[in-house]
């Protein structure tokens, strides 16, 4: 087995996944040693726990001892580390693959979908903590409470970890539970269109047949159309006459939301109480009750869970508050799909009532803004003022140039010629649009993928 190997070698060692796997295989006293592009603060955080990290990529980083190589999705099979570790016969495997493995030692919990993974995994790796079942989480993003930050080393049964659709990289993965968020249109660069999408799904949900439990959002069409045997489910009742079968379902009810803070009654075949959440939006109430499902059907107490949700602040870059700006309120937030946007907009217009909203977007991948184009041609005159950044060029990815935000913004224009959405072609452009919007009480979200978090934390600092 993989896992029995002593010297691992990560390429493209900063990532979000690779570097909670890296220390996950510290944590088992193994030798690790990485490289990266880009030196960052998660590159520097792994130089202090002791791994060897390099700057840059070359054959000398494949020390002599190594006896498998980890790579990020972002590093092409050309990668003269990579090259190297085939040309001495040394293992490579994608790091979902690795994963994979990883996950074949635990009773893994599984939390997939196109919108709310790491909110969502984040929160069911909490309420096992609280409720002394000690799991190993591994996050997508910064959980504030886990010590390593995006992973927690725990020695129970369970491993909660997110399931990523691109690539269809969740099948590598072996759950003993599934939790499906949602299915969208995304990654169109590899996937044909929402039938191959929903397919992949089913392929993973079949992974379950006879041995596990699926958790499926009912109010999402494309994952009730999944054939699964006895799936639990979660809903949101908008209606006081809204009727639906409620026998296997966790149910939202009567949500409220003032000062701040949304509350919902929960129902499971009888009302077990009210759940309070100090983060904003629909989707987090929708995220809350997926994990809540997830947990109880662990064995983990509805009180437990609700005290875990009442003080949880959220995630990095997750409608993260960073700071404030000319007195203006600035949120930073991952999301880079038209559904995102729409949903966070929302979730601010919400919990910041008759405030103005200022959108600062950076679209993410030439190929997701072209096969979306549409929904962020709607999605981005929701805000009252919004600037849209250049497309990131996302590493590793071969992909036409053939689509630029320019074009967003003058479809936007000539469809509503009043509409207060401009076009900014570089990062000192931004700023000086910014500079010029935002004002006082005002919300600025800096929104997207790739490196526009690096505004939100140079207007704040």
């Amino acid at each position: 087995m993989l896992l029995e190997k002593n010297h691992f070698h990560f390429v493209g060692i900063g990532g979000i996944g690779m570097s909670a796997l890296a220390k996950f295989l510290l944590s088992k006293e193994k030798h690790v040693t990485g490289s990266d592009v880009h030196d960052s603060e998660m590159v520097q955080d792994l130089n202090k726990k002791g791994i060897q990290v390099n700057i840059g990529h070359d054959k000398s980083h494949v020390l002599d001892g190594v006896e498998v190589v980890i790579y990020s999705s972002a590093v092409p099979s050309t990668n003269p580390e990579r090259t190297t570790a085939r040309e001495r016969g040394i293992p490579e495997v994608s790091y979902a693959q690795f994963l994979g493995e990883v996950s074949k030692t635990f009773s893994t919990i599984v939390v997939t979908g196109t919108h709310g993974k790491s909110t969502t995994t984040a929160l069911i790796g909490l309420m096992l903590e609280a409720a002394g079942y000690d799991p190993t989480v591994l996050v997508g993003s910064f959980v504030p409470t886990f010590p390593d930050k995006n992973l927690r080393l725990g020695k129970g049964r369970f491993f909660v970890v997110e399931g990523c659709e691109y690539q269809a990289n969740m099948l590598n993965l072996h759950p003993e539970m599934i939790v499906l968020t949602n299915i969208e249109e995304d990654h169109l660069d590899y996937y044909r269109d929402i039938n191959h999408i929903r397919d992949t799904f089913q392929i993973f949900a079949d992974k379950l047949i006879g041995k596990g439990m699926m958790i499926l959002n009912a109010d999402d069409a494309e994952s009730m159309k999944l054939k699964v045997e006895r799936p639990i489910t979660y809903w949101m009742q908008r209606t006081e006459k809204a009727e639906r079968a409620e026998r296997n379902s966790y149910v939202a009810l009567n949500r409220a939301t003032t000062k701040g803070v949304q509350t919902f009654g929960v129902n499971r075949d009888e009302l077990l109480g009210r759940l309070k959440l100090i983060i904003p939006g629909e989707h987090n109430v929708m995220n809350a009750l997926a994990a809540t499902a997830a947990a109880m059907e662990l064995g983990v107490p509805f009180e437990t869970c609700a005290r875990v949700l009442e003080t949880f602040p959220g995630i990095w870059r997750r409608f993260e508050r960073v700071g404030t700006w000319r007195e203006a309120d600035v949120i930073s937030d991952y999301g880079h799909h038209p559904t995102a946007v729409e949903k966070t907009v929302s979730a601010a217009r919400e919990f910041f009532p008759g405030r103005r909203i200022v959108l600062c977007f950076q679209p993410h991948q030439h190929s997701r803004t072209k096969s979306l184009f549409d929904g962020f041609v709607h999605a981005l005159q929701l805000a009252d003022e919004t600037v849209v950044a250049e497309i990131y060029d996302v590493a590793g990815r071969n992909e036409e140039h053939n689509m630029s935000s320019r074009l967003i913004v003058e479809k936007i224009k000539k469809e509503t010629p009043n509409a207060h959405v401009m076009y900014s072609e570089n990062f000192d452009a931004v700023k000086s649009a910014l500079e010029q919007i935002v004002r006082s009480n005002d919300v600025l979200i800096i929104m997207g993928a790739g490196d526009i978090d690096s505004i939100a934390r140079d207007l704040t600092c």
